[in-house]
């Protein structure tokens, strides 16, 4: 797990307050009351694995087109998250990890980066005042679910993006492919509208159209 300091600035804004306060206030980390409750052994299995990796997972590609339409929307991706992760390697990394964990789990890339956006404002080490970590704001209990109990391996990059892609996909089947509540359920706020409005929004600035496809 790559070494670092934690945040300790971290704060809630008022689901009253509407979707517009979720994006406007900087360096804030946002997060609810997640349940805990009990998981299949598939994904259980899936957030257990993703606790023995350390590196940024490697794309595997069926075709040439395949890769260079995903280098495409690398590039682009990069340049709008530039001014967040100055760093290429750094932003490259994570990219990189947010597709594969996103494809992985069956859940569309701009809604996860909409929802990191929303969360962490992109920050790793982002720790919200009801004790949620990382990039995807997972709640320290998941570590426990699958029986390690480390809450500190929830800000390696691969871990919390595992983690939190596959309990939004396991959400995205509890409500039955309902994203509405989907979000809310990730965010303790089922039926609620201020945050899956602010993820809507956000997802906005990550939405990519390959020109060249087709």
């Amino acid at each position: 797990m790559s070494a670092g300091v934690v945040s300790r600035r971290a704060c809630l804004v008022s689901l009253a307050s509407g979707p517009a306060a979720w994006l406007s206030v900087p360096g804030a980390a946002h997060a609810g009351s997640q349940l805990e409750e009990p998981l299949i052994d598939s994904v259980r299995t899936a957030l257990s694995s993703a606790v023995a990796n350390q590196a940024p997972p490697e794309p595997d590609f069926p075709t040439t087109e395949a890769r260079l339409a995903y280098l495409r929307w690398l590039g682009t991706m990069s340049d709008r998250l530039r001014r967040r992760k100055p760093e290429w390697q750094v932003r490259r990394d994570f990219l990189q990890t947010v597709w594969y964990e996103s494809k992985r789990a069956g859940l569309d890339v701009s809604l996860v980066l909409g929802l990191i956006q929303v969360e962490s404002a992109f920050r790793k080490f982002a720790v919200s005042s009801v004790g949620a970590r990382g990039y995807m704001q997972v709640m320290p209990f998941w570590t426990r679910v699958i029986g390690d109990g480390d809450p500190g391996k929830l800000f390696h990059m691969q871990t919390n993006l595992r983690f939190g892609c596959v309990i939004l996909r396991h959400y995205l089947e509890r409500e039955r492919g309902d994203l509405f509540l989907t979000l809310g359920r990730y965010n303790g706020s089922r039926g609620r509208a201020p945050y899956p409005d602010a993820v809507f929004a956000a997802q906005r600035n990550w939405l990519f159209t390959d020109t060249r496809a087709g």
